[in-house]
């Protein structure tokens, strides 16, 4: 009988007639890589890697691992490389957390603020500028503006500056509480507003400029003889004698019941000395300039402003 015969379980090799106690059985399946084991579907049950309806993902897959918990049939995520929400914005502050009424506010007083530096450089500039077509036309305009608070000079920059001290300084004639007079001594204006502002970081205004401006108007709108020159004469003394007349209240110079009836101002003027290193020489003795006495108004006469 031929090996191969159909009825014949002899075969050639390993397996053969030749295998001996131990071998396979016979018609038992020779060892071999076992091949995966699949499970059966049931009859209309969709294919492994199908996408079953209403799913994003074939049925089997893992899912990613952005959702773990998510389960089989979960909505899909968003797609790779799309930017993910910032963290929620912070509360607002400065002028963007007012109301929308008080922002227009805001804006508006920023701009008026804007609009008034804006004309006061102007009125600056034409000021201190040579003289030009515009500051000819609007002189008045400009002048008004920059006096007295805003004026501007160039002394402090002029080839022979300033080199005198000038102090003012004024007495009163007294109506005392029993009806007599008596004469104070000279009191020393200037001398005070340089004990106010000698180490005072940020003397007042007043305590730089009133007297010394008042002074200065007087001597420009006066001559020589004290007599007054156009018509800011009389009101450059009057302004000299009420700031007077109120620093003697301040001082109680007229004591308790008394008056002030007339004042009398007077400048002393010395020049200042030359430094040692110069071979400058000066006289320093001091020049003074005597007013005459003024009757005050009764107003005036009890430390009022009149």
């Amino acid at each position: 009988m031929d090996a191969y015969d159909k009825g014949s379980n002899a075969r050639h090799g390993p397996a053969g007639p030749s295998a001996g106690p131990g071998g396979p059985e016979p018609g038992a399946a020779l060892p071999g890589p076992a091949a995966p084991a699949e499970s059966a579907a049931p009859a209309g049950s969709p294919a492994p890697g199908a996408l079953p309806p209403g799913t994003g993902r074939p049925e089997g897959l893992p899912h990613s691992p952005a959702d773990p918990d998510a389960g089989p049939h979960a909505a899909p995520g968003p797609p790779a490389g799309t930017p993910s929400a910032g963290p929620p914005a912070g509360p607002r502050t400065g002028v963007a957390a007012l109301s929308l009424r008080y922002q227009i506010g805001a804006a508006v007083a920023l701009a008026v603020v804007a609009v008034t530096v804006c004309v006061h450089l102007g009125m600056t500039f034409l000021h201190v500028a040579p003289a030009n077509t515009v500051s000819k036309k609007h002189g008045e305009t400009v002048e008004n503006w920059i006096y007295p608070e805003f004026e501007q000079n160039w002394k402090l920059f002029a080839p022979n500056p300033l080199q005198q001290d000038i102090a003012v300084q004024v007495r009163a004639e007294i109506r005392t509480a029993d009806g007599g007079t008596r004469t104070t001594g000279w009191y020393d204006l200037s001398a005070q507003d340089g004990r106010a502002i000698d180490g005072n970081l940020l003397p007042s205004h007043t305590q730089q400029n009133e007297l010394r401006r008042a002074w200065d108007f007087f001597a420009a709108t006066h001559d020589d003889d004290n007599r007054p020159v156009g018509l800011r004469g009389a009101l450059s003394e009057t302004y000299l004698r009420r700031i007077a007349v109120l620093r003697l209240d301040r001082a109680d110079a007229a004591g308790p019941g008394g008056a002030v009836e007339r004042v009398q101002i007077r400048s002393r003027t010395a020049q200042v000395p030359p430094p040692e290193w110069s071979g400058e020489k000066i006289s320093t003795t001091p020049v003074y300039r005597t007013l005459s006495w003024w009757s005050l108004p009764e107003d005036e006469a009890r430390g009022g402003a009149g």
